[in-house]
């Protein structure tokens, strides 16, 4: 590492977190532990690693590229793609023990062109959210169908809640859900999951359902405070020039700050090409636990920080804390937690302890 800018990830951390949240909601079978984009920002193999030390018996990605590198570690634990894969790749996951969704009847009958017995799928089932899924009674039942009379394993059976902390919203692809599958065999089908990080934790088990997928909530981002989930990941910088405006002194590209008195700024080595977009501009970082502004246009290797004489060269800047402080940007930047880990920049390394 040639640049003092990286993540530090906690490992301990997200194992803890993983083994709390089973403990919390011990009535499952399944636990999926959902691992794609790079373990939601957090990167590497060691992450999957305490996942599965956690407690997660399962894994979930959302294309195959990231299943064959987990799978080139992981030999035996399952390990489910979300998303679409080409049927011209569906040998590969033969040959590597990866199981797939099947969320179209038009996929289905594309799938049994070629002999696939060797295949485990899951169905997916759109209750609402239209994103994938099959939404109409009777092309489920021809699935499924069309699957079992071709030798494939159908080992699962799912849907997305897509708005669970609407009860109203949520309600209603449950009852969508089970209208839906009423016609096929339950004892037939060894993995039902509904439930992800926010609707787990938000409403009870349903008696048929014996799989969740936990995702963000590893990280510890949740409401749930009796959970006492921990933070896993903070983003750090470092100060490398430190610059005295006058006032009227304009301030990076397109001279968007202009200084109202004299100021001290910070030069920090990190920019949008590590994730750092430009809207971050007036939001807070830290430097020896103080807060500071970013200022100016955010270039793509550097950032502005107003600062005070408190601050040296060579001091550690702290461009995402904590929970707490990742939520307060992500509201700042009118978006989400998980948009501000995945927009991370591989060029960060990720330190673990």
């Amino acid at each position: 590492m040639y640049r003092n800018t990286y993540a530090k990830i906690n490992l301990k951390n997200i194992e803890n977190n993983v083994q709390k949240i089973i403990k919390s909601y011990p009535e499952y079978q399944y636990y999926f532990g959902v691992v794609k984009a790079d373990c939601y920002g957090h990167n590497d193999l060691a992450v999957v690693k305490s996942i599965i030390a956690g407690g997660c018996n399962y894994l979930a990605v959302a294309t195959l590229d990231e299943a064959l590198e987990i799978r080139a570690e992981y030999k035996d634990i399952p390990i489910l793609c979300l998303g679409v894969i080409n049927p011209k790749y569906l040998t590969i996951c033969e040959e590597n023990n990866i199981t797939i969704t099947i969320s179209s009847l038009s996929y289905t009958k594309e799938l049994i062109k070629e002999n696939h017995s060797n295949l485990k799928v899951h169905l997916k089932i759109n209750t609402g959210m239209n994103r994938l899924g099959i939404r109409v009674k009777e092309e489920i039942n021809e699935t499924y169908s069309l699957l079992k009379d071709n030798q494939i394993t159908i080992e699962g059976l799912f849907t997305h809640i897509y708005n669970a902390n609407n009860k109203k919203d949520t309600e209603n692809q449950i009852t969508k859900f089970k209208e839906l599958i009423t016609d096929l065999n339950f004892e037939e089908i060894p993995i039902i999951h509904l439930a992800a990080s926010e609707t787990l934790i938000n409403y009870p088990k349903l008696p048929f359902i014996n799989g969740c997928r936990l995702g963000i909530i590893m990280y510890g981002f949740t409401y749930k405070e009796d959970l006492k989930l921990a933070s896993t990941i903070s983003l750090h910088s470092e100060v490398i020039q430190i610059n005295e405006l006058h006032k009227g002194d304009k301030l990076g590209y397109g001279g968007a700050y202009i200084a109202k008195t004299d100021e001290l700024i910070a030069v920090v080595c990190i920019g949008y090409a590590d994730g750092i977009i430009r809207k971050n501009t007036g939001r807070y970082v830290y430097i020896n636990n103080q807060r500071y502004p970013i200022i100016g246009n955010i270039c793509m290797d550097m950032l502005f920080v107003k600062i005070d004489n408190s601050v040296k060269v060579g001091d550690d800047v702290v461009i995402l804390k904590d929970i707490n402080h990742i939520n307060e940007v992500a509201k700042y930047l009118d978006t989400i937690p998980y948009e501000i880990l995945c927009t991370i920049g591989k060029r960060v390394p990720r330190i673990y302890n």
